[in-house]
């Protein structure tokens, strides 16, 4: 490799270096970037303005794998093993971070068994290590959900829970059939009575009824996600009473609103929901619950607002 070429200066920071890249042509897809440092996780980091370089809340993703290890009778990292290897898998891929709104750098962190086992048991060694890909921004369009009823991406005492493989799989074949029938999603309903609303395929779903934001409990069977308690919380702020709960089917046909939350679509509108042959619609557009929640978020996200909350981690 060659020399790289002398900084120029952006303010008080050096000018950021960018991979040969088509910014404006990403999607939510792997590329692949120049270091590496398996359960797994998934996280972001965004650049400011000023060309710094920005976590959002990577304990809660330690704390995650380390609560899904626990339940996989996996050996997983502490928190601060954690934190150091995204910053540093971040800091040697810079260059494949996104221009400041164009996109952000997409962090995968695997805890993967490598021992050598042949029999039903926890290996006996695991491997920790985290890769990166720039991703372009996920939020455009809405989504059309179908119901799924017949298939369950997971059942109480399970690991419906934990970010593990054994809960994407199940997903695969409902998904591309919906699909292909031209819906963008899959909205699961319980094992135990079919009735009850739990979440997409790789997002959590929330309900908006006049002042009150529901959404499924977390509890066994659904995915706690990092977005989903960050919305929570902005909710809350901005005054609307936010519940878990259950969530039958049919009460979701007379909401106002409807969306999605994960770390790749942050927060993403419904506009409608298939089910049983008949589809209802819902509230879309700039001045929704939904668009304000996205706008607040990815704000703290990318540092155009202030963080009051200590949710991002600066890093250079």
């Amino acid at each position: 490799m060659g020399s790289l070429p002398k900084q120029e200066q952006v303010g008080c920071r050096e000018k950021a270096e960018y991979a040969n890249v088509k910014w404006d042509e990403l999607g939510f897809a792997l590329t692949k970037t120049d270091y590496m440092y398996g359960l797994f996780e998934g996280l972001k980091a965004y650049r400011k303005k000023d060309e710094g370089i920005l976590f959002f809340r990577p304990e809660e993703n330690a704390l995650r794998m380390k609560m899904s290890a626990d339940r996989m009778c996996m050996t997983s990292p502490t928190v601060e093993q954690f934190i150091d290897a995204v910053k540093k898998t971040v800091l040697a891929n810079k260059r494949w971070l996104p221009p400041h709104g164009r996109g952000s750098l997409y962090i995968r962190p695997l805890l993967i068994g490598t021992g050598q086992n042949l029999g039903l048991k926890p290996s006996s060694e695991y491997t920790f290590l985290v890769y990166a890909s720039p991703v372009g921004i996920f939020n455009k369009g809405e989504l059309n959900l179908k119901v799924e009823n017949k298939v369950h991406r997971a059942t109480p005492g399970g690991t419906g829970g934990v970010k593990a493989v054994t809960n994407y799989s199940p997903v695969y074949k409902p998904l591309t059939e919906a699909k292909a029938e031209g819906f963008s999603d899959v909205l699961f309903l319980d094992a135990l009575t079919r009735s009850n609303i739990e979440e997409g395929s790789v997002c959590n779903i929330f309900v908006l009824k006049g002042n009150v934001i529901s959404t499924p409990r977390a509890d066994r069977t659904i995915f706690p996600r990092i977005t989903r308690k960050s919305i929570m919380e902005l909710a809350s702020g901005f005054g609307y009473q936010v519940e878990e709960q259950a969530i039958p089917i049919d009460e979701v046909f007379d909401a106002e609103e409807v969306f999605c939350t994960g770390t790749a679509m942050v927060v993403k509108s419904v506009a409608s929901i298939t089910y049983q042959g008949k589809t209802t619609e819902y509230k879309l557009g700039e001045e929704t619950v939904a668009r304000r929640l996205y706008a607040t978020l990815t704000g703290i996200q990318t540092g155009l607002m202030e963080d009051k909350l200590g949710w991002t981690l600066a890093i250079d």
